[in-house]
């Protein structure tokens, strides 16, 4: 039997806890038998002394395990079971793309994803901006879907990791967020309670990162790495660019459209591709699916050039309450901001640096994003033709294009993605899109 008080005490000392006094706490933060004040002090000890890989595989572990977990098993999918998951950024589209290119390739994604918090957009508000498209089915709606088509993309059900639910919200108002060995445990706990085979973390680094800087977003990868292979489930993670806008478009519905618009050959913007490719090929190596890179690159080509992608994409979106001809005629459901106007440059130059978080407040601001958690999203609003790091800038060309609900709002926007842009004599050296890959 242990006690509450006696393992944050031991913690607070700089000990090593157990698993079992690990299991025993987060049991407690599920059932209420450890109070706000225990779960506070316990994450405020782990934040100054750290937890060293043992305790962050048994912290992950407990969380994941403090509700259900999703097996496949025993539906004998003909291939492996995978995921990925980003870090989050600004115009970062890639899941509503790289779900179908892994299904049309033989894997099976079900993809749990979250919401926009602060300045980087969420993959669940692009999916709420398609009328009837259910985010949160009944789980046999999802596990059909998952085993028929091959890809379902979902908010996190009450019934997954409620115990990071809690951990989470205590973490926020006690200023305990920034410590990479609960980040790890809140992420992983999540994804691995899908019942994964594989996953492939996609670590952002730069302005619009998650994490302040290139060596604590290493550190999170390889945080990561280490805790989901030492939790059985091969895991790997890419380091990727995110100093711009990942595609040149943000916000909901206009990044929808752009996903579709890739899928489907219209418009493939390189970075983006770049990045998509990357981690898609990832997987399907984790999973089985190839053996090379080149290999798993040669596959997601044929899925996209023969449609069988954009297919999947689809059916998806219809299983899921969807329009079924969406990809078809996006204009019939997508919603469209009422005011367009450009972003006129005030210098001319070269497009030297973006402050990228700036780009996704920009957003937020229009109405695209959220404050608070409880806040309304306007899924028509946001920037498209956002001009890429190394153009060439002439005075009163425009950097983007707002589209906003309001005139107000629309010119609120341009100030601010005026304000995000730096424009420099002479084209700067361009940034890697990828950094390095993280493997066990």
């Amino acid at each position: 039997m242990f006690l509450n008080q006696e393992i944050i005490r031991k913690k607070r000392d700089g000990g090593v806890l157990s698993a079992q006094e690990i299991e025993f706490f987060v049991r407690g933060i599920t059932t209420g038998g450890v109070t706000e004040g225990q779960i506070a002090a316990l994450a405020m000890a782990v934040f100054f002394n750290d937890m060293n890989m043992d305790e962050r595989v048994a912290f992950t572990l407990a969380m994941r395990d403090s509700g259900q977990v999703m097996e496949w098993r025993s539906m004998n999918l003909p291939g492996p079971v995978v995921d990925k998951h980003s870090t989050g950024g600004v115009g970062d589209v890639v899941s509503l793309m790289l779900g179908p290119m892994i299904a049309a390739c033989g894997g099976f994604v079900p993809m749990i994803s979250g919401r926009g918090l602060g300045h980087t957009g969420g993959t669940l508000d692009k999916f709420d901006s398609i009328p009837g498209y259910c985010t949160v089915p009944d789980p046999e709606l999802f596990r059909t879907v998952v085993k028929d088509i091959g890809v379902a993309i979902i908010g996190q059900t009450a019934q997954l990791a409620p115990a990071d639910k809690r951990f989470y919200s205590i973490r926020d108002t006690t200023a305990t967020v920034e410590s990479v060995a609960m980040i790890t445990g809140s992420i992983l706990s999540k994804k691995l309670s899908a019942g994964l085979d594989a996953l492939v973390m996609d670590v952002k680094v730069g302005t619009g990162a998650f994490m302040p800087s290139y060596d604590k977003s290493v550190e999170l990868a390889e945080s990561i790495v280490s805790v989901g292979n030492g939790a059985g489930t091969r895991t790997s993670a890419i380091l990727t660019e995110m100093n711009e806008s990942l595609g040149p478009v943000a916000g909901n519905a206009l990044e929808v459209r752009l996903a579709m618009d890739y899928l489907t050959g219209r418009s493939r913007p390189a970075r983006l591709h770049e990045v998509t490719m990357a981690l898609c090929a990832e997987m399907l190596i984790l999973g089985g699916l190839a053996g090379t890179d080149t290999e798993a690159r040669a596959k997601l080509q044929a899925a996209l050039d023969s449609g069988e992608a954009t297919e999947r994409f689809s059916r998806m979106v219809a299983a899921l309450g969807g329009p079924s001809d969406l990809v078809e005629r996006p204009d019939a459901y997508l919603e469209k901001a009422p005011i367009v106007v450009e972003v006129p440059a005030l210098q001319s130059g070269y497009a030297s640096a973006t402050d990228c978080r700036g780009l996704g407040l920009a957003v937020v601001s229009l109405g695209g994003g959220r404050r608070r958690p409880e806040d309304p999203i306007d899924f028509a609003v946001g920037l498209t033709g956002l001009a890429e790091l190394g153009d060439e800038i002439a005075v009163g060309q425009p950097l983007a294009m707002v589209h906003a609900r309001t005139l107000a709002g629309a010119q609120q926007a341009v100030r601010e993605v005026q304000a995000a842009y730096q424009i420099g004599a002479s084209r700067a050296q361009a940034n890697p899109i990828i950094y390095r890959t993280i493997r066990p």
